[in-house]
């Protein structure tokens, strides 16, 4: 089986979300190894937690499981694709559809583009 390159990068990866059906860029995180066989075993996205040096499974707290549909790897298999179906509609922990909200107006000033769809209280109970 084909595989990133792992040995790149101190063996983490960027991982990009992208919704199957829109095209719409939800997230970025990061994938080590591990985290890609289990990816591509479970057919569910599973990232690695910079911040808690842990295997993150995206949506075990929220609920907001990205199902994956296809996986894409760049040129130089350095960088990983996820089409996915993001259930809950919410891919940010925020509460927004997409961790891309923001965007740097012509002032150079940061706007919210998009509304958040989801209390994150109600998604991790007061953690985040």
């Amino acid at each position: 089986m084909i595989k990133p390159d792992f040995a790149k990068e101190g063996g983490l990866l960027p991982a990009i979300a992208q919704d199957y059906e829109s095209g719409k860029v939800l997230m970025m995180a990061f994938m080590n190894e591990e985290a890609w066989l289990e990816t591509c075993r479970t057919r569910r996205a599973v990232y690695f937690s910079r911040s808690r040096q842990k295997l993150w499974r995206k949506g075990e707290e929220s609920g907001n499981v990205q199902e994956v549909k296809e996986i894409y790897l760049d040129c130089d298999l350095d960088c990983i694709l996820l089409k996915v179906n993001q259930i809950g509609h919410v891919a940010c922990h925020t509460g927004h559809e997409s961790c891309f909200y923001r965007k740097v107006d012509e002032n150079g000033e940061l706007v919210e583009v998009e509304a958040v769809l989801k209390d994150p209280a109600q998604m991790y109970g007061g953690k985040k």
